[in-house]
């Protein structure tokens, strides 16, 4: 597996992959794909706020998945606290791609001096919530029926990492 730095040439594996958790799972509550204007507003917000997309690619270059990050509210003194994400390709998932991510998203997040990461996971994600607990995440919450797809009511839960105590500026 090879770290990259993705770019606007992986917006379109990146919204192949979003697109697909949009149209089969609970991973996202988002009911329609996301355009190619969509995603370029995306990558705007990541580089206008410094946020990281990393992926991986395999040996032969082909892009397994992505991570980042972003606000986790909009407000002034949430300003240490982010959000974030983790999908990976169908054919990749079991292989470790996505701890990885998660890896690399907070050792990012720590050099960029956030306090606080949290992940938002659908209660049902049971794989997505496994990993969070075995990368060190607590459970801090459980929101019932705070979404609605595929024709029923899906709770949510909160996991958080404290990262390191984060500069007063």
């Amino acid at each position: 597996m090879n770290l990259i730095e993705c770019s606007r040439k992986e917006l379109e594996p990146i919204q192949a992959i979003l697109n697909e958790a949009i149209l089969h799972t609970t991973a996202l509550y988002d009911e329609e794909p996301r355009s190619r204007e969509v995603m370029e507003a995306w990558f705007d917000e990541k580089e206008k706020n410094q946020f990281p997309i990393l992926g991986f690619r395999d040996e032969a270059g082909a892009f397994m998945g992505f991570g980042t990050y972003g606000r986790f509210r909009p407000h002034a003194g949430y300003r240490f606290s982010i959000e974030h994400s983790v999908y990976v390709d169908a054919q990749f998932r079991g292989r470790g791609v996505g701890q990885r991510l998660v890896q690399e998203l907070i050792q990012r997040a720590r050099q960029q001096n956030y306090h606080m990461m949290i992940g938002v996971i659908d209660a049902d994600n049971t794989a997505s919530v496994s990993l969070h607990e075995k990368m060190g995440f607590r459970s801090c919450g459980h929101i019932q029926q705070a979404g609605f797809k595929f024709g029923r009511w899906l709770d949510l839960v909160l996991y958080q990492k404290l990262l390191k105590d984060a500069p007063l500026s």
